[in-house]
């Protein structure tokens, strides 16, 4: 009975072993890092609009040649300027593009009530879209649906 469990917990840990993640987009994420040092400085920020139905929140927010895991996920002042979609009428139509924003972080945070977190507030003044298919910077495909409820970070 004891050479039989040994035996379990071998083969047990051989086959955890040996499972191994892939990443599949490391190639496209490797040529965005690349893209991203080669950005202009300037008094502009880039976003990623993270569109989920049952949150409030905008997207992420990062400072030109940064990576996007040291981005914010903000909450939009629209004061001065409407979210293109909200613009056009078509909420959420825009998940997961790529915008150059002009504005500023007001350096107050807002309440989201369904993920129940505070958030940095970005005002608005202008954007323009850079890429509607830009290249992953989420590990889980899972965080660009707009229907689960996961919040992750992007991770470079």
């Amino acid at each position: 009975m004891k050479t039989l469990r040994h035996i379990l917990v071998f083969f047990a840990g051989a086959v955890l072993c040996s499972c191994k993640t892939v990443d599949h987009d490391a190639p496209a994420r490797a040529a965005m890092a690349a893209a991203i040092c080669s950005e202009q400085p300037g008094n502009y920020f880039i976003g990623r609009r993270m569109y989920k139905k049952d949150y409030k929140m905008w997207g992420w927010v990062r400072e030109p040649g940064q990576p996007w895991k040291t981005s914010k996920l903000v909450m939009l002042n629209e004061q001065s300027r409407l979210a293109p979609d909200r613009v056009r009428g078509t909420l959420g139509d825009d998940n997961n593009h790529e915008y150059r924003l002009q504005g500023r972080f007001t350096g107050k945070t807002v309440y989201e009530p369904a993920s129940d977190r505070f958030y940095p507030e970005f005002q608005l003044t202008a954007c323009e879209v850079l890429n509607t298919q830009p290249p992953p910077i989420y590990l889980d495909k899972r965080q660009e649906n707009p229907e689960i409820r996961i919040i992750m970070a992007p991770v470079h």
